[in-house]
């Protein structure tokens, strides 16, 4: 029998935009959607440096796993997409400061100007608190 599926959606992140979930949980694994640099719980693009769009990509990543029984120190893996790669060390300092001594997996993807004009987007694969 085939585990079920479960929908991860928080008003303490920025609601999707689109047709997709926050994240969903399965087997174990909670996989985050793409998180751009919206102020955690916000639909409305500001301008803020990249170092903030990092901030806020990972504090609505932590709220949307907290909503899934997990957390950052639970981060499997990630994606960052960068819309230029000249801005990976203030990415790169940030991201650091906020992961601290936990290193997941990580892939950069170096793109365009992401959705709204961010420069940042990050996504995640975590595992669920046992128990």
């Amino acid at each position: 029998m085939t585990a079920p599926l479960k929908t991860i959606l928080t008003e303490n992140a920025t609601r999707p935009g689109g047709h997709y979930s926050q994240a969903i949980v399965h087997a174990g694994l909670v996989y985050v959607s793409g998180q751009l640099g919206f102020a955690p719980g916000s639909t409305e693009p500001q301008a803020v440096s990249v170092e903030q769009q990092v901030r806020n990509c990972l504090a609505n990543m932590a709220a949307i796993l907290e909503a899934a029984d997990s957390g950052l120190d639970r981060v499997i893996k990630t994606t960052v997409y960068i819309s230029d790669v000249a801005l990976w060390p203030e990415v790169n300092a940030v991201y650091g400061s906020v992961f601290g001594d936990h290193k997941p997996a990580r892939t950069i993807v170096p793109c365009n100007t992401l959705h709204h004009g961010f420069q940042v987007e990050i996504d995640a694969i975590a595992a669920i608190e046992p128990g």
